[in-house]
């Protein structure tokens, strides 16, 4: 029997940032919609390799090579040094939005969806980076089963903290390998010092 405790029907994360990035949204969005690259950017994932179809098309499956630190809100019963992952790309209007969400164990989407979206902007364009989770995934579940009550809501709160802390990190790798890019293409000595 399912522990009653732990459901969740509602929203557990809504996290984003954004940063200016001195390049062409097409640029950009087939630098992020391309998730083999996510090795550059990720906090977390080292890379990975399409199961099946490939960047930008609606339904492919990817698969990541992940890896966390014990000191990873170190207190918590979450997965440690290395695992795979599975995802779902669940909608793509290139080039201003690309959307991925986690895969069950079964291989259905959850609702644990990453994405990213471009907007044209002067100088280049704003690059969004967001997380959100509705009801809980099954990992989710397993985690805060192995939690009191009490310690359950200092968890999702301190992951939140995380998840917006390697949002901010991956936006500003982004940024600097797309600006290092073009500045070294036009033969210029320095780039422009990181957005916000």
């Amino acid at each position: 029997m399912a522990d009653e405790s732990v459901r969740h029907d509602t929203e557990t994360f809504r996290v984003s940032a954004d940063i200016l990035i001195e390049a062409e949204p097409s640029e950009v969005f087939a630098f992020v919609s391309d998730l083999t690259n996510s090795g550059e950017w990720s906090p977390e994932c080292r890379g990975g390799r399409w199961l099946s179809g490939g960047p930008s098309l609606l339904g492919s499956v990817f698969e990541g090579r992940n890896y966390r630190a014990p000191d990873i809100v170190s207190w918590a019963p979450v997965v440690r040094g290395e695992w795979t992952t599975e995802s779902e790309v669940v909608e793509v209007r290139a080039p201003h939005v690309f959307r991925w969400a986690m895969r069950s164990s079964a291989g259905a989407a959850q609702q644990s969806v990453w994405s990213f979206e471009v907007h044209p902007a002067a100088g280049g364009c704003v690059l969004t980076h967001a997380f959100w989770m509705g009801e809980l995934t099954e990992g989710m579940r397993g985690i805060l089963s192995r939690m009191s009550p009490s310690d359950r809501p200092r968890f999702i709160a301190e992951w939140g903290e995380k998840i917006d802390g390697d949002l901010r990190a991956t936006l500003h790798r982004i940024k600097s390998a797309l600006e290092s890019a073009r500045f070294a293409e036009d033969g210029s000595q320095q780039a422009p010092v990181a957005g916000r």
